[in-house]
């Protein structure tokens, strides 16, 4: 979508350029995705990292930093255990797809 906001306004109820764009997308993708070898385990391995961090490390996180006084001792308790679950499945994630790179690489 963002870059279908970069046409120009008279060419924007044009279809063709909004087709134009979504199919080189696609195939843009296709190609990256054919030329890494290891392209499922890449995206395992950042999926397994950046998941974790962002869906239960972060959010946990900075609740606790911005209501510092205000939270209840069971608030921050739920958080540190989401906090740690997080961290822990992240790390076996992470050491589960690296191994499964070597794996690969060496065999």
């Amino acid at each position: 979508m963002s870059l279908e906001e970069l046409i120009p306004s008279d060419h924007a109820k044009s279809y063709l350029y909004s087709i134009f764009i979504r199919t080189g997308l696609v195939v843009s993708t296709l190609i990256i995705g054919l030329s890494v070898p290891f392209f499922g385990l890449l995206m395992s391995l950042i999926g397994s990292l950046l998941t974790m961090l962002v869906t239960l490390i972060l959010p946990c996180a900075c609740f606790l930093r911005i209501l510092k006084g205000k939270v209840t001792q069971l608030q921050v308790v739920l958080c540190i255990t989401i906090i740690t679950v997080g961290s822990v499945s992240a790390v076996f994630g992470t050491y589960s797809a690296l191994s499964e790179i070597v794996k690969s690489l060496s065999g």
